[in-house]
């Protein structure tokens, strides 16, 4: 059976990773929310949304930008697109106490490993409200920089596992390319589909998950650890030849 909704993460699945979408990618999200509800799910925050998808989508019906989701922070956050912009569905937050042992934490254990850079891209920590995040090389570091940083993921499994032991309350994992993140336990990807399901009335079951990272280090492994139908990307590029090929498979909207 077709999806009735297609979430996708953010980074190197839509675009390079805190980069624009490429038009195509735009033409085509809008073109398959003329078919099904279209999810996006990530740990950034919404500014990054924003800047990275929202103001570069093309022009479309109120009808067909209602069907667009923004999970910000895998999920702990939840907008809608509407003719008055961005609608607040729900937003939680860390309590001040968890947000500071989060920071101290992360900040120590990487200065203690020696992952602390001096010269970055702008702040290393980011407090997101319902997530602290850790960014290796700043947030507004270029990719290649990211890339060749840890490219085999050890550094920041290294981190994560420290942490981790320091914070038994909250959830501590990798996030993207160089960053970790904090959130209440429980909270990943898997998460953000539970609201999505509960949000839209659409079973999992009927849900299908495109994301790079399903290899299970990955953090949109646990969307396809729970049972959703799952597509592994490589890039961007790859989305675009997914959804060229999906879209005309899919029923029209009735």
């Amino acid at each position: 059976m077709p999806p009735r909704l297609v979430a996708f993460d953010l980074d190197d699945t839509l675009a390079p990773s805190k980069s624009a979408i490429d038009p195509r990618i735009g033409a085509l999200l809008i073109a398959l929310a003329e078919h099904v509800e279209v999810a996006i799910i990530s740990g950034g925050q919404l500014a990054q949304f924003t800047a990275q998808v929202v103001d570069l989508l093309p022009d479309a019906s109120a009808e067909v930008r209602a069907r667009m989701h923004l999970l910000p922070t895998c999920g702990t956050q939840y907008y809608r697109l509407s003719p008055d912009g961005i609608v607040t569905v729900y937003a939680r937050s860390l309590t001040d106490d968890q947000k500071t042992r989060a920071l101290n934490a992360v900040e120590g254990e990487a200065r203690r490993l020696g992952l602390w850079e001096a010269e970055t891209w702008g702040d290393i920590l980011e407090d997101r409200g319902s997530q602290i995040t850790f960014s290796a090389l700043g947030q507004r570091a270029p990719v290649d920089a990211k890339s060749a940083w840890d490219p085999s993921g050890a550094k920041k499994n290294s981190l994560r596992a420290a942490v981790a032991g320091l914070l038994p309350d909250l959830e501590v994992r990798s996030g993207g390319s160089t960053s970790v993140d904090i959130t209440e336990r429980g909270i990943d990807k898997a998460y953000g589909m539970r609201k999505l399901a509960e949000q839209t009335g659409i079973p999992l079951d009927d849900m299908l998950f495109v994301g790079d990272r399903l290899d299970p280090d990955g953090n949109d492994y646990p969307v396809l650890a729970m049972g959703v139908s799952c597509h592994a990307v490589g890039g961007w590029e790859d989305t675009v030849a997914y959804l060229e090929a999906l879209i005309p498979t899919l029923p029209a909207r009735v």
